[in-house]
């Protein structure tokens, strides 16, 4: 579908063409007229398609066409996640907004709050936020929103994983009323507690599933490789990176310790780098995303706290250090590459530890894997073979655990009561004595 042919305000095409918008996206062709329409939305679709979009236009059209409930509430609500894919809705919200006469703020925590109290006191009409500090507002009486038209959950299944669930019913509570209109997307409609969510949440929602939730792109082109130890995935890790024919690489790492670590081993190496987790201060964390975001730094080390929503046109590598714990982080990881219609390439290194998580995958992306060698790099390492149980296994002299039991248990006798009180003693024969014959008395 051609953008201009979408049901949205003339000045929002405009701004979509200038931004060099011509042709929608499936979900942004099958999402865009049922939100416009009113309805709830519980839609899905795989990363890189869209889907932020999908769910800007709908909102920038409903309150450029009607009238507010409240003048003071927030008209539309988005909440995400993780503070740098709030940045990264908000950035594309600010590009929508920029020729009109709308107002929009950006909510996080680690940032000051003074100042988002002085934001909010400007009546935004769009307030994109993290659940956590969006509720600190609400019970400071600091943001109201009875007057709420639209709330939009971007990313809701990472932010019931993440523990949010008990955040994004205070915001339901406070925004319930039978005028708002909730929109929410997730990265799979399969996940159990999305689905009790959005019964609670949503009012005979429209179901929208763009592919599986495994679907993996085209462009992206996928290379494993067994390492024996922690030194050998490091020897591979510096080939890719000094090597390789890269632009910008993302590499995801298990724990916040292992970014700072591995950061420092290659700026130690000469490859500038920066270490990305969630123990940073918002302050550090913004200026990392913008220096590698404006292609200051050509490495970023980081969690899974960059595995989601953030568009890095030049990430041409993504290579996972460790192997995800959650399996659909691997389809979200890889997804940092390969944007846009771009090439990527996506590396992943398993070592022993890795192994069990590294079969998770590989059964979740419905695919036989095989295993790339660098020339110099020889590991021992070739998997793990999988646990039989004793039980399982073939051959004539192993028997079932029941029967094995059975044939083991020892024969019990019967018990001899040892006991005399109602049994005579041995040699004991009781004398008889014989019967007294009377004899006629000789007198």
């Amino acid at each position: 579908m051609l953008i201009d042919d979408l049901p949205v305000d003339r000045r929002l095409l405009m701004s979509l063409a200038h931004l060099g918008f011509t042709e929608t996206t499936q979900i942004q062709a099958e999402a865009i007229p049922v939100a416009v329409a009113g309805k709830d939305l519980l839609a899905s679709s795989k990363t890189g398609s869209g889907k932020t979009l999908a769910f800007l236009l709908p909102a920038m059209q409903r309150v450029l066409k009607t009238r507010a409930l409240t003048k003071r509430d927030p008209r539309v609500l988005i909440l995400t996640p993780t503070r740098e894919l709030a940045k990264q809705v908000y950035s594309q919200l600010r590009l929508l907004v920029s020729n009109t006469s709308l107002k929009s703020t950006l909510v996080l925590g680690g940032e000051n709050f003074n100042d988002q109290v002085k934001q909010l006191d400007k009546d935004p009409h769009f307030v994109v936020g993290t659940p956590g500090r969006i509720v600190d507002h609400l019970k400071k009486g600091l943001l109201h929103l009875h007057g709420l038209e639209l709330l939009i959950l971007d990313e809701a299944d990472r932010m019931l994983d993440l523990g949010f669930a008990e955040q994004l019913k205070a915001v339901n509570e406070e925004a319930n009323h039978r005028l708002r209109q909730t929109l929410l997307f997730s990265a799979t409609l399969g996940h159990a507690e999305v689905n009790e969510f959005a019964a609670e949440l949503l009012k005979a929602p429209v179901r929208i599933a763009i592919g599986a939730e495994n679907q993996q792109h085209s462009e992206i082109t996928q290379r494993f490789f067994l390492a024996d130890n922690l030194n050998q995935k490091e020897k591979l890790l510096f080939h890719f990176v000094q090597k390789e024919a890269t632009k910008q690489v993302i590499i995801f790492t298990a724990t916040r310790k292992d970014t700072e670590r591995l950061s420092a081993v290659l700026n130690e190496k000469g490859c500038s780098s920066l270490a990305l987790h969630g123990d940073l201060t918002q302050t550090n964390r913004n200026q990392i995303m913008d220096a590698f975001s404006r292609g200051k730094e050509k490495v970023l080390v980081t969690t899974d706290i960059a595995s989601r929503g953030l568009d890095l046109l030049n990430v041409s590598h993504v290579i996972n250090f460790d192997i995800p714990k959650h399996t659909e982080e691997y389809i979200h990881r890889i997804g940092r590459t390969g944007r846009a219609g771009t090439a990527g390439d996506a590396i992943s290194i398993i070592g022993p530890k890795d192994w069990d998580n590294f079969k998770k995958v590989e059964s979740f992306v419905q695919q036989s894997i095989t295993f790339d060698r660098i020339e110099g790099i020889n590991p021992k390492f070739k998997g793990l073979k999988p646990v039989v149980p004793q039980s399982a296994k073939a051959g004539k002299f192993v028997k079932d655990d029941k029967k094995q039991a059975q044939q083991k248990k020892p024969k019990t006798k019967k018990s001899v009561n040892k006991t005399f009180h109602e049994a005579a003693d041995v040699g004991f024969a009781p004398m008889r004595r014989k019967p007294r014959v009377e004899t006629p008395n000789d007198e």
